[in-house]
């Protein structure tokens, strides 16, 4: 259902009225699947963040200026997205409104995925993939160069309860937090959903590409 203008303006005035340990909780984001965060992302990039601002990013409604974080980051490697390098990652300032904290020491390596801008920038959120490199597995790792991208046309479903099953022969099944009860489990880390050759879809598991028999099979 479109939102109207008046509800807009509502939920703006609402947002103003809100004490900070309210805002605390305005920002919620459903888990992902990793393989679901890159194909949803315009950008996914390597990147250390070397500085850090606040600017002003337009005004509202009433005027007011709309600050942005601007954190300057040195691309190491770009997975996805535009043909030139990004040298701007933006967020809103607080958590509150799903900004992202970065340590911008030029210590910390990160993945960093979002929305691109133009200007070889990009605009990210809470809601956005975004994780320490050396916390990433050797298959997520691996996965970010082609594996994931294989798999852009299948859908991976979340189990709410057990028991569950796919619907469609192009679901894959993520029982991460039924199962292990949190979102970086063994799936995550170690699993691709991957496009066979029938048009159906299934986990896999290994840092090599799928071999042909697995991509040629006829069951999952």
């Amino acid at each position: 259902m479109p939102f109207s203008v008046h509800g807009i303006l509502y939920t703006l005035a609402l947002l103003v009225l809100w004490r900070p340990e309210d805002l605390a909780e305005a920002c919620s984001c459903a888990p992902v699947h990793p393989q679901q965060a890159f194909c949803n992302a315009d950008v996914v990039i390597r990147a250390k963040v070397v500085g850090e601002r606040e600017v002003d990013s337009g005004n509202d409604i009433y005027g007011n200026p709309i600050k942005r974080i601007q954190y300057e980051v040195k691309q190491i490697k770009m997975f996805k997205g535009p043909n030139q390098d990004i040298e701007a990652v933006f967020t809103a300032p607080v958590s509150a409104v799903c900004g992202v904290t970065l340590d911008a020491t030029n210590k910390k390596e990160y993945l960093i995925s979002g929305k691109a801008e133009a200007g070889g920038r990009m605009h990210v959120t809470l809601c956005d993939y975004i994780m320490h490199w050396d916390s990433l597995s050797t298959t997520q790792k691996k996965s970010l160069s082609q594996r994931y991208q294989m798999g852009c046309d299948c859908k991976i479903v979340r189990c709410p309860s057990l028991p569950c099953e796919i619907s469609a022969p192009e679901e894959c099944l993520w029982t991460d937090l039924m199962i292990e009860k949190q979102v970086h489990g063994r799936q995550a880390n170690h699993y691709a959903c991957v496009k066979r050759a029938d048009g159906s879809c299934s986990w896999y598991r290994g840092v090599a590409p799928p071999k042909k028999e697995f991509l040629d099979a006829e069951d999952p």
